[in-house]
């Protein structure tokens, strides 16, 4: 009878310890891990929270221009209409050849959300930045509707700058300005009219706040800039190197600060972004079996609860590089910069 008991006990345990054992899936441990619904394609995403919806805009994709995503709790997402179906009349004639819109930026200025938008062709500084304002960003609204207010910055193969990836910001004096660049000379800074949007004055010349310096004729890859007010400081991110190839991108994206809007802005270690420095904020090589590769072209939500947000795409190599929506809280270290818990 005890030889009996002693077997079934043990059988138990054994039986116990290869259910102990048994594979399971790892524990969703961060935003990222739970995020799910129509997360891709995701490129160039910004983020903003309306009443108790949160919507996310990013790159358009063949006749869908400019893509459209809500959720309810910024992990359930699901698509939308597109913002528009086709280039407005002036981005035609303007950008002759191209058939897309890039890169948007999302505020809420005077009553009005104020989506700011790209419109290029790949490798060329012939490009132009346009605007389209609604009253609300929600589609069963009465008086939802996007009204194009036409061209803001445009660039030309005479220009020293590229105008894709717009950024809006107000600073703390009020003063309204716009961000953009990619590759050539760097990110510059235009001041802007606060009733139109668009810049202050036909010849006003922008800011430069961030470039790559490079040999004469070689790449200098930095672009997607976004500036955060925090803590007495502005903070600057861009990202460097290369997108759009898929797990072969070698994106990644810093960040410096500096008190004034115009700069300096400068890393952790006072690199200047001037001169292709700044603090890395988003990885190339995550910990996640290096899954989600090239994280980049960032932006930033500051949530009602005080929390921030950065959101940003990245390309996920369990799906043949498909450009994937990734959003990672962000919290304030000890020395006063911030961390993405991603």
């Amino acid at each position: 009878m005890r030889q009996t008991i002693i077997t079934l006990a043990s059988l138990a345990l054994l039986a116990g310890s290869a259910i102990a054992q048994a594979p399971t899936e790892p524990p969703a441990t961060t935003l990222n891990d739970r995020l799910t619904g129509d997360l891709v394609p995701t490129h160039d995403p910004v983020i903003i929270r309306e009443g108790g919806t949160y919507h996310v805009f990013s790159t358009g994709h063949g006749d869908r221009l400019i893509e459209t995503r809500t959720s309810p709790d910024l992990i359930h997402w699901t698509a939308g209409k597109p913002v528009f179906t086709a280039l407005p009349d002036w981005a035609k004639q303007a950008i002759p050849g191209s058939n897309g819109m890039w890169a948007p930026d999302i505020s809420y200025v005077n009553g009005r959300y104020r989506l700011y938008y790209s419109v290029s062709t790949f490798g060329s500084n012939r490009s132009a930045i346009g605007l389209a304002t609604s009253p609300t960003l929600d589609p069963k609204a009465k008086n939802f509707g996007w009204r194009d207010e036409g061209l803001v910055v445009m660039s030309t193969k005479e220009d020293d700058y590229n105008a894709i990836d717009p950024n809006f910001i107000i600073d703390r004096d009020g003063r309204h300005w716009l961000s953009l660049g990619s590759f050539w000379t760097g990110i510059k800074l235009f001041e802007l009219d606060p009733k139109t949007g668009k810049p202050r004055g036909a010849n006003a010349k922008p800011y430069s706040i961030a470039r790559r310096p490079a040999p004469t004729g070689g790449p200098a890859p930095v672009e997607a800039p976004f500036i955060v007010d925090h803590g007495g400081y502005y903070w600057l991110m861009v990202s460097y190197d290369y997108c759009c190839k898929g797990v072969n991108s070698t994106y990644y994206t810093v960040m410096g600060r500096s008190k004034a809007i115009t700069g300096p802005y400068l890393g952790k270690d006072g690199s200047p972004l001037m001169e292709g420095g700044g603090t890395i904020f988003l990885r190339a090589d995550l910990q996640e079996q290096q899954r989600f590769r090239g994280p980049g072209h960032a932006g930033w939500l500051h949530d009602r609860d005080g929390k921030d947000y950065v959101v940003y795409h990245a390309y996920d190599k369990q799906a043949n590089g498909a450009p994937t929506l990734r959003i990672a809280p962000v919290r304030w270290g000890a020395d006063g910069w911030p961390v993405a818990d991603y």
